[in-house]
């Protein structure tokens, strides 16, 4: 792991031409941005940027145009908003190519503080193939580059690391800085007791995360569809729950993992389950661990909730990644909706949520400013949690 990297702040802006990768893969409909989490997130950086007197070029992706210029995923929605969000205009460069002579006379001519967006840089397929060309190209139009793109930094892209390769000062933004200091001293050095709360549907997305966090956790909190795999495991009947028959051994593994290094592995003691998976399905509250024939675990139950949450308010560092049901059906929501109250609740811990459905569901209960930390990045922050270094992270500039 590592976290001493440069950041903007140790090196002189003043006149220069400043690349910056931000995450602006917002959410569109009918061209118009439904959810700004990612504009807002980026300004603390550009703003820096202009204070002190940057050229600044903001770059980034949008969905998976899949190396096509499609018109429904143009960067100029972002660039109208963050003219607004900004208070100053953002020169859209509008190029299919993302970079051209004409795009560099554009550069070329901005001056001091002002601020300039690309095309969707997924339009030129290099893009994810990290490819020579295109990185160069990048590298081009600027004397520094920023990554602030901690949702694709565990991506080696042209636009997160190639361009790295042809730029002498490659450093972070805030952003990417927050994200490792909360992931980085959440698990290189918690406040103990440290809780990990990991959900979602399969236990194959989380295997390594499992692995590594139980090297350092006092408490690991099983939720959602994964939990019924180690409830199999463990000789429980599950009805017609997910569960991968194929993971039954590694359960096993981990469980025992959790019994040597004496940390508290903590699976549900009663569930809710229905006969169906739809929101209209009727929510019945098992007494014990066993599921019956016909019926499915989509929530975990009132028992559980309550020995779960225990655990949380004890705890002083807690890290949650992947909800504990199907939070997004109404009768099947609570488990999720409790375990978030809990953490809002521990005002003394520090409590970080991994970014992806858990983020989604801690602001669909609105209680995402009760939490220390949201990550921005669902894939970035699950492989942080498993240990892997992450290419856009490695290959910015040590100090």
């Amino acid at each position: 792991m590592i976290f001493n990297k440069k950041t903007i702040e140790d090196i002189n802006i003043k006149g220069k031409k400043i690349l910056v990768r931000c995450d602006f893969n917002v959410p569109l409909s009918e061209g118009k941005i439904t959810d700004e989490n990612r504009l807002l997130g980026a300004l603390p950086t550009i703003n820096y940027l202009i204070e002190k007197g940057g050229k600044v070029i903001l770059c980034s992706h949008l969905g998976k145009p899949k190396g096509e210029a499609k018109p429904e995923l143009s960067l100029k929605p972002v660039a109208d908003r963050l003219s607004e969000l900004l208070n100053k205009d953002v020169k859209f460069l509008k190029d299919d190519n993302v970079i051209s002579e004409s795009v560099k006379k554009e550069i070329e001519q901005l001056k001091d503080s002002e601020i300039a967006l690309l095309e969707n840089t997924r339009f030129r397929k290099e893009e994810t193939k990290n490819d020579e060309i295109f990185s160069k190209e990048l590298a081009s139009v600027c004397d520094i580059f920023v990554n602030d793109a901690f949702g694709t930094a565990h991506r080696a892209h042209c636009s997160t690391v190639g361009v790295t390769n042809f730029v002498k000062d490659s450093v972070c933004g805030y952003l990417i800085q927050k994200e490792l200091k909360f992931l980085g001293d959440a698990v290189e050095q918690p406040v103990r007791p440290f809780t990990a709360i990991l959900g979602g549907a399969k236990v194959s997305d989380k295997i390594n995360v499992i692995n590594n966090l139980l090297e350092k956790v006092d408490n690991l909190i099983i939720g959602g569809g994964m939990a019924y795999t180690f409830l199999k495991a463990n000789g429980y009947e599950v009805g017609n729950s997910l569960v991968e028959e194929d993971k039954l051994d590694y359960a096993k593994d981990m469980m025992k993992k959790a019994e040597e290094k004496n940390v508290k592995f903590l699976i549900p003691v009663d569930h809710v389950i229905a006969n169906e998976f739809s929101k209209d399905a009727k929510a019945i509250i098992t007494e014990e661990k066993n599921i019956e024939k016909g019926y499915m675990g989509l929530d975990i139950g009132p028992k559980t909730v309550e020995l779960y949450k225990k655990a949380i308010l004890e705890s002083k560092t807690i890290v949650w990644n992947g909800p504990m049901g199907v939070f997004e059906f109404k009768n099947f929501e609570n488990g999720t909706k409790t375990i978030a109250k809990a953490l809002a609740e521990n005002k003394e811990a520090t409590t970080i949520i991994g970014g992806g459905d858990s983020a989604a569901a801690v602001n669909m209960f609105q209680l995402g400013e009760k939490m220390t930390h949201i990550s921005t990045g669902g894939g970035a922050s699950l492989e942080f949690l498993e240990g892997i270094a992450l290419p856009g992270i490695v290959a910015l500039n040590d100090k």
